[in-house]
């Protein structure tokens, strides 16, 4: 096999773990929303703090870094295998939560996600960093929104949603921009 055979092995194989990744973190999500967090409020999510006085519901850290996932699978296999993602999260949702939550869950992912992959596309040529920061920044704007509303009918948590899901995507800039500096070195684009 050649260098350039193995290298393109290796990029493949790490687009189907962050894929696997990404398909479980939506279920993940949906079970911890419930059945995890410092204080869990009765028929709403469980929350955790995010910053001093700000909680959100307790799955905000999983779908920030969704988000990111999204991103690698889209530079590692293609735009196609990021849309199939996106199918696969949110039908896994349907496993692990209940049918109110799933609606508003799946219908949040999937808009929000979309709105992730329409800012990513043209940015990515610019700059991964930057593609996969703004991408993420809008998908987890448009996310909170509509999951809070749909799953709760209010959106009292807004700024602790929005807050931890971008804590997540700056703590994972780092890896991207090693991923990125790897790449160039590979001499992948």
């Amino acid at each position: 096999m050649t260098d350039a055979a193995v290298i393109n092995t290796r990029l493949r194989i790490e687009g189907f773990v962050f894929l696997a990744l990404f398909a479980l973190s939506v279920p993940a999500a949906n079970w911890i929303i419930g059945n995890l967090g410092t204080t869990c409020i009765k028929d709403g999510p469980c929350l955790v703090p995010v910053a001093p006085g700000l909680m959100a519901p307790s799955s905000v850290m999983i779908i920030g870094l969704a988000f990111v996932l999204r991103d690698m699978i889209q530079r590692r296999l293609g735009a196609s295998w990021a849309l199939v993602a996106i199918g696969i999260g949110g039908a896994l949702s349907g496993l692990v939560a209940p049918k109110a939550l799933v609606v508003a869950s799946v219908t949040a992912f999937l808009l929000s996600e979309l709105a992730d992959f329409a800012v990513y596309t043209p940015l990515q040529k610019k700059g991964l960093v930057l593609a996969v920061f703004a991408s993420s920044i809008v998908g987890l704007v448009v996310d909170s929104l509509i999951f809070l509303q749909l799953a709760f009918g209010s959106l009292d948590h807004l700024l602790g949603q929005v807050v931890g899901k971008a804590w997540m995507v700056v703590l994972a800039l780092p890896f991207v921009r090693w991923l990125r500096e790897r790449d160039r070195r590979l001499g992948i684009a």
